[in-house]
């Protein structure tokens, strides 16, 4: 298709990306109007990554300076709205609404802080208090996958302990994301509020810490989520394979079993002969 490269909003230059957010003369105004610096032969400029790197790492340091992905994005909407409904942006009007959506955004962040409960990863650190080793067992060649839990209180010696089976997964992740997902679910009935969970799945660690790193996991990790929300602290840790016997011995008994299960209690099934 034969298109006129000029642009549509000015007509004197071909409109390309750095044109079009910065040297076409409504852009400019934007910026002039601004309170982001401005000055000849140094910003805005006819290159494209010189007035990007302006922008992210040569700005003063002033808070009214967040401001400037919005403006780029209300230039870029005014030029949309030239050309598609022939309407026009008064250029404070977009210095005002960008202005807004930074403070907005800002406000944001500080909310989502206060929302989350304290969150801590660690790797093999000594943990006091509420305990709750998780653990869950996969085999391709078995239709069933296991999750095994098993709490404890280092100062009361207070114990309890889950084992359940269910449909296998896509993978061995998976039984271990569902088995902490129950074992939350569990100390959240039982009031253990404060509780430090341990895995000996490092990849575990790392999906709650980083979740939207793990997007097809999405659906168990928004309700790991859900249920970390209600607990008064949260942390999670990795720990050796050896020191998650117990809960390695409950999730593996549960899976080799040919009936549906599903135990918590203080004391061990009698399908497990020796757990300790």
């Amino acid at each position: 298709m034969q298109i006129d490269p000029r642009c549509m909003r000015c007509g004197m230059a071909p409109e390309t990306v750095n044109h079009t957010l910065f040297e076409c003369p409504p852009a400019l105004q934007v910026w002039a109007l601004s309170p982001i610096p401005t000055a000849p032969a140094h910003f805005p400029t006819g290159g494209l990554f010189t007035n990007m790197t302006q922008l992210f790492w040569h700005l003063p340091n002033d808070d009214r300076m967040r401001m400037f992905p919005w403006l780029i994005w209300y230039i870029w909407k005014a030029r949309n709205d030239k050309v598609m409904s022939n309407v026009d942006w008064d250029p404070n009007e977009i210095i005002v609404k960008a202005e807004a959506e930074s403070i907005a955004w800002t406000k944001a962040q500080e909310r989502l802080e206060m929302a989350y409960p304290h969150t801590e990863t660690h790797v093999e650190i000594s943990a006091l208090g509420d305990i709750c080793q998780v653990d869950g067992a996969w085999k391709e060649s078995e239709c069933r996958a296991g999750l095994g839990w098993y709490y404890f209180n280092t100062n009361t010696l207070e114990n309890f302990m889950g084992g359940c089976n269910l449909r296998r997964g896509i993978s061995p992740l998976q039984a271990e994301l569902e088995a902490l997902i129950w074992a939350m679910q569990c100390m959240l009935r039982i009031r253990k509020l404060t509780t430090v969970f341990q895995t000996d799945c490092s990849d575990v660690v790392k999906m709650v810490s980083r979740p939207e790193e793990w997007p097809a996991f999405s659906l168990l990790l928004e309700e790991v989520d859900r249920c970390k929300r209600r607990f008064n602290s949260f942390s999670i840790m990795q720990i050796p394979r050896t020191k998650n016997t117990q809960a390695d011995k409950l999730a593996r008994s549960a899976r080799a079993l040919l009936t549906d299960v599903y135990y918590v209690n203080s004391v061990s099934p009698v399908w497990i002969s020796e757990l300790f």
